[in-house]
């Protein structure tokens, strides 16, 4: 496992070690670029500091009384001056606790009178008399409270529950504890409300996604993407380092959501509760390559099965007015799914995809009921990588497709979509990305009956900022 630092104790110890007195073996250490931890051996993005000697464990107390307040560093690098004894001191929990969020400012312009009706589950602020709008206010509160517990708060200040006709509610988005099992950290349980491993663009954040929506065919599976449940993952070292990589990196990763992972969840979305106590359950699988070349290359597969309560409401379509019935009104719907990923990191150039196929809830209007019936779709996307002075600039092309219900929308219509979206991504800083895109959209509104399929284009932008 590749040790790392924080700088003030790392400057403190190569002082304390010099005053030792005790001959050690100088060993070469880096600091990556976009993190600031410092590492005993090279990697991507990782620049050399020099060689330096490994502190001894115990300082005697005649050293510790001549270290001086202030060690020297590298040249080019900061000198931090802090008490001798000060890396002996451990932090209380509160001090480990670390606040970051981010915002993001949408708008979004349809090209022809066709695409005002456009309507999507991925964006409220599409369709006719929309202006800016704030799509995701977060702010996360995270950080490690014991050696072997961590936990993870994450409000969204911008939410809009479902009726309402104004926005930037608060509504809870994650709230779980992570139980570390071992030293090495590799097996961990998470409880609470958090993101159910299922689909790898799922699993991804929005603030590193560059397609501003996610794909329906996996997104239709779990409403926004997490629910209350109890998980177990495990993640070798190996794999912990390159997750943590290929999302601090720019790379667009998804987090380490364990090589393996299973667990049991309500089944009806986040911030609801069960309505037929019976729990889903999900499995998920995913592993990062890397290449001699330093290429990563993630691959893996999901599946989840339970049974979901279709929530119905009166309906009129083709000139008939009604309330389906439900096949199992009390039980709830089969609901089953299984999918499978390719991820080619962007190095300069990416590629991936998903797939997923299955059975779920679906409005038969001829039988007017809702039925359990077949499902399928997924994505396929590229982008290429430019860094340079100017930042980083990342182009996409993204094309979807999904037959199958809309089983989180009153009476589960059935939803068609196929999609094409191209554009880029600007990031001049780690704090700033401006995006702008153009969707060709044929969708179902799925919003309100009669569920009718529009087809429009519109023109997107997205600022969005990092703290």
């Amino acid at each position: 496992m590749k040790k790392f630092l924080p700088a003030a104790a790392f400057w403190t110890m190569c002082g304390t070690a010099a005053a030792d007195g005790v001959p050690q073996t100088a060993i070469e250490l880096y600091v990556d670029t976009a993190t600031r931890q410092i590492f005993a051996e090279p990697g991507p993005g990782r620049q050399r500091l020099g060689r330096f000697v490994q502190a001894s464990d115990q300082v005697a107390p005649a050293a510790v009384a001549a270290a001086p307040q202030t060690a020297v560093a590298p040249q080019g690098a900061p000198v931090i001056a802090t008490p001798a004894n000060a890396s002996m001191k451990s932090k209380a929990w509160y001090e480990k606790i670390g606040i970051r969020g981010y915002v993001q400012l949408r708008y979004n312009h349809e090209l022809g009178e066709d695409a005002k009706d456009l309507k999507s589950p991925g964006d409220r602020f599409i369709g006719r008399e929309q202006g800016f709008g704030i799509r995701r206010a977060r702010v996360v509160i995270s950080g490690d409270v014991t050696d072997n517990m961590s936990i993870y708060i994450q409000p969204d200040l911008a939410s809009m529950p479902s009726g309402s006709s104004t926005t930037h509610f608060a509504q809870l988005r994650d709230a779980y504890a992570d139980l570390w099992l071992d030293k090495e950290k590799t097996w961990r349980i998470r409880a609470g409300q958090s993101k159910i491993p299922y689909g790898w663009e799922d699993l991804q954040s929005s603030q590193n996604r560059i397609a501003l929506d996610r794909a329906d065919a996996l997104n239709s599976g779990v409403r926004d993407e997490r629910d209350l449940g109890v998980f177990a993952y495990w993640s070798p070292t190996v794999a912990k380092e390159r997750f943590a990589y290929l999302t601090k990196s720019g790379l667009k990763g998804s987090g380490d959501y364990g090589v393996v992972g299973f667990g049991v969840y309500n089944g009806q979305g986040a911030n609801r509760p069960d309505r037929n106590d019976q729990l889903h359950s999900v499995v998920h699988f995913s592993y990062p390559f890397k290449f001699a070349n330093g290429q990563f290359l993630e691959v893996g597969a999901d599946a989840y099965t339970g049974r979901y309560k279709v929530t119905t409401g009166s309906a009129t379509i083709d000139g008939r007015t009604f309330t389906p019935s439900v096949d199992a009104p009390e039980a709830g719907s089969e609901d089953r799914r299984v999918a499978a990923h390719v991820v080619y990191y962007p190095q300069p150039f990416g590629f991936q995809a998903e797939w997923t196929v299955g059975k779920g809830p679906e409005l038969d209007v001829a039988r007017r009921t809702v039925r359990t019936k077949s499902l399928r779709g997924g994505y396929a996307q590229v982008m290429y990588k430019f860094d340079g002075g100017y930042g980083s600039l990342m182009p996409y092309a993204k094309w979807q497709t999904y037959r199958g219900a809309a089983k989180f929308d009153t009476n589960a219509p059935r939803m068609e979509v196929d999609e094409l979206e191209a554009g880029v991504e600007w990031q001049p800083s780690n704090a700033v990305e401006l995006a702008v895109a153009w969707a060709n959209m044929r969708r179902t509104d799925v919003s309100a009956a009669p569920y009718r399929r529009i087809d429009g284009q519109l023109l997107r932008v997205q600022l969005q900022v990092n703290y």
